[in-house]
């Protein structure tokens, strides 16, 4: 053959090796990313029907108190009485000892940058700072938190750009990056960090520190807003509370108590330049930013205290126990009305029209006697909306029904408040953002999320932005991402739910099944598993990865079971009663921090009992106390005079086979 042809055709076998390896990459790029997709989906469809039960199981606790105080229900001391609001930082001094053994940070006051730059070294390197300086830098950020008003107002004249960061939910690596890429805060370097530095992360606490340090280093020029998350009974559940009883066991419960007060103190909101505002979770069509400028924030150091629908699983925990406590007829029988009057967990979103709820949107009116009164009602509405509320493309606001709290508000919501406050720009938080930011509402609002690797490594960028005089946004984006660590992590989420719902599901895939075959269609599995997961997944793209199929492409719809390992059960436990605790392990989690009043992490004979008789008074039951040291002696499995979590969990085996022995066939 000719020279010239031999290589015109090696070219083309080139050619078409370099466009079949081009359309390979391609291709499994897009399956990249559609794993990518559905596996974050899966992460936040989880994340808000999780924070929606949270908002549920305590307000359930509220429908059993409706006329005692929250302080009363969550018995932790008040502030006064753990931290004299007179007491100086001296006392600190001769009250709390630091050994000659502590090697980490040396505070005193008032802070310096070489204070601050101690702190960032030790906690680079893991060391905790010691609780007597702890308590003392929260007194001192307390102090000058009371003296900044609700809405916070700056001036890019003062500095070249104006930095505002995200949510951070304890990921400390996140802060010292931006730090790093940034720059430390100064008078030259300004931030605005917007609320949810705490909960899901393992340094939350370290990030307190070292904000509230170079807040008091810098109070003009570093500004925090309060997020949804800088709640007291949020971090029952999501674990702020539970880290800092672990690092500062002796006086932890003086640093929570002072930190509920901090919290409250918080600004709500940033305003920069008249023209951008920054909050944390966004607004509602009521929302009135002269309103929340003038109201007394302070007074609401728990928005979820004033949440008054439900579930009844506490009440449930109570009728399943009731066998040892004998109550008289006329009080089972308002228990029963009781029980009818409390809605449903979550409302199907086919009949939430007709399902009688309290709207915890500043758009629709709640209705209940619980709720407080006004002019409180209003202001808790106004904050509520400003914490938990999500934009959204269509117009209009509505009920947030995915998180349980704030609104959905559209562009027309944007546009009213805009107009009437001569704004230009809304920087809100709040969401996770694979990207780490996302424009929405023809550019008008922003939302920053700072929290990187997030739900998993690799799961998600951070960014931040900077804002410059001409109030231009530029984003900064860091971390990479890693797909199939965030797929396995993602489906064993899925998994772990799928498992927390089997009984409702078998019964869901036995409709469609009417031959008893044990197989359905594709399509009907995942109507069954929409219908009573509600999580709007992808279920046809996800079947292959939770279900096996027949030749004949139908679901063998059991074998979404077949491979979940969510821990071995006793021999004698019913499979139902492991599927009970693994639905309701977080809720029981929440009830067990609630009656453990010092944080021990072990609930004495002594603090169940008050709790309990509290419960009872209230459901106007009598107690007697052979019939509670019956209780309680029951609970105590090994006899040592207190209940850790696990004897608790034990406690609802109990429950559960008590109530299974008297009741329908439909327990099993």
């Amino acid at each position: 053959a000719h020279p010239g042809t031999s290589l015109c055709h090696q070219m083309l076998f080139f050619i078409r090796a370099a466009i079949l390896i081009q359309n390979w990459y391609r291709f499994t790029m897009a399956r990249l990313e559609m794993r990518r997709r559905y596996s974050l989906s899966i992460f936040q469809s989880i994340e808000y029907a999780d924070e929606q039960d949270q908002l549920q199981v305590f307000s359930t606790l509220l429908f059993f108190f409706p006329f005692v105080p929250v302080s009363h229900i969550f018995t932790s001391p008040s502030v006064s009485q753990v931290v004299d609001e007179g007491l100086y930082l001296t006392e600190f001094e001769k009250k709390i000892d630091v050994p000659d053994s502590y090697y980490g940070p040396r505070l005193s006051f008032p802070l310096t940058v070489e204070d601050a730059n101690a702190l960032l070294h030790a906690f680079r390197n893991e060391q905790l700072l010691h609780a007597r300086y702890v308590l003392q830098l929260l007194y001192e950020t307390r102090r000058v938190l009371k003296e900044m008003p609700n809405i916070t107002h700056l001036s890019t004249s003062y500095s070249k750009e104006i930095t505002v960061c995200g949510d951070l939910h304890g990921n400390l690596d996140d802060l010292l990056l931006i730090f790093y890429k940034n720059g430390l805060p100064s008078e030259q370097n300004r931030y605005v960090f917007n609320g949810d530095f705490v909960d899901r992360g393992k340094n939350s606490m370290e990030i307190l520190i070292i904000l509230f340090a170079f807040l008091l280093i810098y109070p003009n020029d570093l500004h925090l807003n309060r997020g949804n998350h800088e709640d007291y009974i949020m971090n029952l559940r999501y674990g702020f509370t539970k880290e800092v009883s672990k690092k500062y066991k002796d006086h932890g419960q003086q640093i929570l108590c002072l930190l509920r007060d901090v919290f409250s103190w918080l600004p709500l909101a940033t305003i920069i330049d008249s023209k951008v505002l920054i909050l944390h979770g966004g607004i509602s069509d009521t929302t009135d930013l002269d309103f929340l400028n003038a109201l007394e924030r302070n007074k609401l150091t728990c928005l979820l205290s004033s949440l008054c629908s439900g579930n009844s699983f506490f009440f449930f925990f109570f009728l399943k126990l009731k066998s040892l406590m004998q109550p008289p007829k006329s009080v089972r029988d308002r228990q029963d009305q009781l029980k009818e009057r409390i809605p449903t967990t979550r409302p199907s979103k086919h009949t939430a029209g007709k399902t009688q709820h309290i709207s915890l949107s500043g758009s629709a009116e709640p209705s209940g006697s619980n709720l407080p009164p006004d002019p409180a009602l209003k202001e808790w509405k106004q904050i509520l909306d400003i914490l938990w509320s999500d934009p959204r493309s269509q117009n209009g606001c509505t009920p947030n029904k995915c998180r349980g709290g704030g609104c959905y508000f559209g562009p027309d919501v944007t546009a009213k408040l805009f107009e009437r406050y001569n704004l230009k720009m809304l920087i809100r938080s709040h969401e996770f953002k694979p990207e780490g930011y996302e424009i929405s509402h023809n550019g008008k609002v922003i939302t920053i999320f700072s929290a990187s690797n997030y739900y998993e490594e690799g799961s998600n960028r951070g960014a931040y932005i900077k804002l410059n005089p001409e109030l231009i946004p530029r984003f900064v984006q860091y971390q990479v991402s890693k797909v199939g660590t965030i797929e396995s992590s993602a489906l064993k989420c899925l998994r772990e739910k799928i498992y927390a719902h089997r009984s409702e599901l078998t019964s869901a895939f036995a409709q469609y099944d009417l031959n008893g075959t044990g197989r359905i269609s594709v399509n009907d599995w995942a109507a069954a598993m929409e219908s009573v997961l509600q999580l709007e997944l992808p279920w046809r793209m996800l079947r292959s990865q939770l279900a096996q199929t027949t030749p004949d492409g139908e679901v063998d719809f059991m074998s979404c079971f077949y491979d979940l390992k969510i821990g071995q059960p006793i021999k004698e436990v019913q499979p139902a009663l492991v599927e009970t605790l693994c639905r309701y392990r977080k809720d029981l989690e929440i009830i067990f921090n609630v009656i453990d009043k010092d944080r021990s992490g072990l609930i004495s004979l002594e603090e169940f009992g008050q709790t309990w008789k509290l419960f009872a008074s209230h459901l106007g039951i009598d107690v007697y106390d052979e019939s509670l040291d019956k209780l309680v002696l029951s609970i105590d499995y090994n006899k040592d005079g207190h209940i850790d979590f696990n004897e608790f969990l034990e406690a609802f085996h109990v429950a559960e086979l008590v109530g299974c022995l008297g009741s329908s066939p439909s327990c099993h």
